[in-house]
């Protein structure tokens, strides 16, 4: 069974094949769940004019934004700008091309395009820019624009556990966009927190089947608050 181990030991092997102007996903929400370790590695590698597709773009320091520190992404599709300065200057500068989709609608684009559908209909954003461009059409009586689906040529993904053979469970919130981007790459690579052996995951609790994974590593995370907020003491 060793053919079918996904493990690999270093995040060098994990984001090997990686090049300039290929399209990446990221699974994670702000700065929950997200492949903290794995975005580190790309902007180590310093692999430009990157297409990236996210709920948004992290915070200035931290996720995501790190890649935009060096100009590394060319292009963002997300929900929204989010707690980051650089994402929103860069934006209004017209140095970052970006493309705002509203969040369930780039859930949806990411889980069709893992099905293998290329388009579907939906009525969010008709009337609006979001619908420029696009075709309409009407379903009893009312109208819908059509979105394409979405793939890339990597997808990187954080989980809270796997095993061997790749099979993912995600913990709470961090279950949000990582499920839909791994379905979604020609690649997907996963971190994780802890990896165990083969039938040691219930079938019941596995979230993505390994089947949609292709490499798999553990990692260690900082766990960082995007905005942390106490109560008076």
């Amino acid at each position: 069974m060793a053919g079918f181990n996904k493990v690999v030991n270093s995040y060098q092997e994990a984001m090997a094949g990686l090049e300039d102007g290929m399209t990446v996903l990221a699974g994670g929400f702000g700065l929950c769940g997200i492949p903290e370790n794995l975005i580190k590695e790309i902007k180590k590698m310093g692999t430009k004019d990157l297409t990236v597709v996210s709920n948004n773009c992290g915070t200035t320091e931290h996720g995501l934004g790190l890649l935009l520190l060096d100009r590394q992404i060319k292009k963002m599709v997300a929900s929204y700008v989010g707690e980051n300065a650089n994402f929103e200057a860069q934006m209004m500068a017209g140095e970052l091309d970006v493309v705002l989709t509203p969040q369930g609608t780039l859930a949806e684009k990411m889980r069709a395009g893992g099905a293998g559908i290329p388009a579907f209909y939906t009525a969010t954003g008709y009337g609006t820019p979001v619908a420029e461009g696009k075709e309409t059409r009407e379903f009893d009586g009312r109208q819908y624009i059509m979105e394409e689906a979405i793939t890339g040529d990597f997808a990187i993904v954080k989980a809270w556990k796997a095993d061997t053979f790749g099979n993912l469970v995600y913990r709470k919130t961090a279950r949000n966009f990582n499920p839909l981007a791994a379905t979604a790459g020609k690649i997907t690579v996963v971190e994780v927190e802890e990896i165990v052996q083969p039938g040691e995951l219930s079938p019941d609790e596995i979230h993505t089947p390994g089947i949609y994974v292709n490499r798999v590593i553990l990692g260690q995370f900082e766990k960082t608050i995007e905005q942390r907020t106490t109560r008076q003491a």
